[in-house]
């Protein structure tokens, strides 16, 4: 829903201009002064500003100055009973995106902000798909031709081209996002957003109001409103990934949402309906959290209509060579550089290496061979040391007395493999979770055991 804000001195404009709006489904807000209304500016998140030309203190031109140098992109409409075209012309080298003149006719209203609006759409899509580079997500940057991988491009062109619901699962690193964005930038609503947001992340509050948004003074710190994910997505793809890991309450809401297809932001009471495709992707067993009362049964047959598993890169194998080739060219590139190279020796410890980091931490390996490798060949040598089983041995010989206790001895490694986690990922549990193989319910206990606090 367009949030559109109209300023004006003549309380009978704001009055004509909120009810013929309203009528349209946007959601309107006012400020019978500049001043007001450059506050509403700076606390909402708003896709149009109406004003009028003439008002005491700040006027119109003012205004449109100031709140471009907040939102240089929102489109302004300025009004005025006292029209001259020294003045439209002005206005428009200020980046006003029209002039309009008092009396209007409703239906020319109507229409000027319905192409301003369109306008700022497009706007916003642009600058969403440069940020997300949507030319990494097409199946020629999905790397691998493995039966188990040629599975999935089929299912992906298939999928594309509906409106269900897909759930993507597999083990972490994987590559289950790149997976979603295919699905979107090769489905009709490839022009529209791409949406993404990690359930496991964030606090429950922290994602309430990133999946709906919040009216300003919904909670302590809430200083504007702000439009959530899924008004963010409308038209396009909402991508929720670790969705298991999304807190029961939440899990209510959101299968109203699946369901309506409609919302109200956190201390808000207007409903908001929304166009949204639903992506989810997860590490976790759904059907085990649903069979123990974790993960609700009928949001998950709203979220599994499609269901996608991403094998891990261990029952891949035959696509090392391919990713490992891809990744030493994303990172050894550099032009005039010579090619690296990958020694026979150092192929056999790729290969016999179980990765339980999948894709991931293939891609990390090789990022690090190739800034520490000098000599266009990489060895054993410029592998992590965890590659050969003798060096790990040796490390254990070396760093643990022959007489330490078991069960002693494997708890201060767990808790430093912990809290080495946690520093890497900046304190996000879910990700540390994921870095160390286990789920964020297990690290969260065994912070609780260690007294590790964050």
């Amino acid at each position: 829903m367009e949030t559109i804000l109209i300023v004006d001195d003549e309380k009978n404009y704001l009055v004509v201009l909120e009810a013929l709006l309203g009528n349209e489904g946007y959601e309107i807000i006012t400020a019978d002064n500049a001043t007001d209304a450059l506050r509403l500016i700076k606390e909402s998140d708003l896709d149009l500003l109406i004003t009028d030309m003439k008002m005491p203190g700040m006027n119109g031109m003012d205004l449109l100055t100031a709140a471009k140098k907040i939102n240089s992109e929102m489109p302004v409409i300025i009004m005025t009973a006292y029209g001259t075209i020294g003045m439209a012309v002005e206005a428009m080298k200020k980046d006003a995106y029209d002039y309009i003149t008092k009396p209007f006719q409703n239906e020319n209203m109507k229409l000027t902000i319905k192409k301003a609006l369109e306008n700022y759409r497009l706007v916003k899509e642009n600058r969403l798909l440069n940020q997300a580079l949507s030319d990494r997500y097409r199946f020629g940057n999905i790397i691998g031709k493995s039966k188990p991988m040629l599975n999935i491009y089929d299912l992906i062109r298939k999928v594309s081209q509906s409106r269900a619901s897909v759930l993507i699962t597999g083990p972490s690193g994987t590559g289950k996002e790149l997976i979603a964005n295919a699905i979107h930038y090769n489905s009709p609503r490839k022009d529209r957003p791409f949406i993404s947001i990690n359930c496991g992340a964030l606090t429950e509050t922290l994602l309430e109001s990133e999946l709906f948004g919040h009216e300003k003074g919904a909670f302590t710190g809430a200083i504007s409103m702000k439009k959530g994910r899924f008004e963010l997505a409308d038209g396009g793809t909402l991508f929720l990934d670790e969705v298991g890991e999304m807190p029961p309450p939440l899990q209510v809401k959101l299968l109203r949402i699946l369901q309506e297809m409609e919302f109200e932001r956190v201390g808000g009471t207007k409903t908001i309906k929304v166009d949204v495709r639903i992506l989810s992707a997860s590490n976790r067993d759904i059907k085990e959290d649903v069979t123990s009362g974790v993960f609700r049964e009928d949001l998950f047959y709203r979220l599994n209509v499609i269901h996608i598993e991403v094998p891990s890169l261990r029952e891949r194998g035959e696509d090392i060579r391919l990713l490992v080739n891809h990744f030493i060219e994303k990172y050894g590139g550099d032009e005039g550089k010579k090619r690296i190279e990958i020694s026979p020796d150092a192929w056999k410890l790729l290969y016999n290496y179980s990765w339980p980091g999948n894709i991931r931490e293939l891609e990390n390996v090789i990022e690090r061979a190739v800034v520490l490798n000098s000599g266009g060949v990489i060895g054993p040598e410029d592998l992590p040391d965890y590659f050969s089983g003798q060096e790990r041995l040796l490390d254990v010989e070396r760093f643990i007395p022959p007489n330490a206790p078991l069960q002693k001895t494997l708890e201060q490694i767990e808790e430093r493999l912990i809290r080495r986690a946690l520093r890497e990922c900046n304190n996000v549990q879910a990700h540390a979770a994921d870095m160390i193989g286990i789920t964020k319910s297990l690290i969260q206990h065994k912070m609780k055991k260690y007294n590790i606090t964050v």
